[in-house]
């Protein structure tokens, strides 16, 4: 890990085609690697942020939301290029998770990752809301 993990960082990113950018501010450069079923075939990182850390830049129009199973979190994805940069999560549903992958350039050593059992949700939640 290169980054400080107390350091205030800005980062920008989006989606594949660039219709969707966005910036977030992270302090604690901590990412969780879940193994559920939508996470594992998405490749998904989860940074998982407060709302007034993220700032959607571009591409409001472009997005697109997948819910599933209880509804709560709120999957977006980019109706042009398919890339799920963010979304609303069902763990945190005040804040914003962002896709450490879809941060431009090549950041995710900055990024300490913690595996998360996501499979098993309802036995292993309580470890992500910590």
């Amino acid at each position: 890990m290169t980054t400080n993990i107390n350091e205030l960082v800005a980062y920008e990113g989006g989606c594949h085609c660039g219709a969707v950018r966005f910036r977030v501010v992270v302090e604690q450069h901590k990412v969780d690697d879940c193994n559920c079923s939508i996470c594992r075939k998405k490749g998904f990182l989860h940074l998982i942020v407060q709302q007034e850390q993220f700032t959607l830049l571009q591409g409001e129009d472009k997005l697109t939301t997948y819910r599933f199973n209880t509804g709560v979190a709120q999957h977006k994805f980019c109706s042009i290029c398919g890339m799920h940069p963010f979304y609303v999560p069902r763990s945190h549903p005040d804040c914003i998770d962002v896709n450490v992958r879809c941060l431009d350039g090549d950041v995710i050593s900055d990024f300490e990752i913690v595996p998360f059992d996501g499979a098993n949700w309802e036995q292993n939640i309580d470890k992500l809301r910590r």
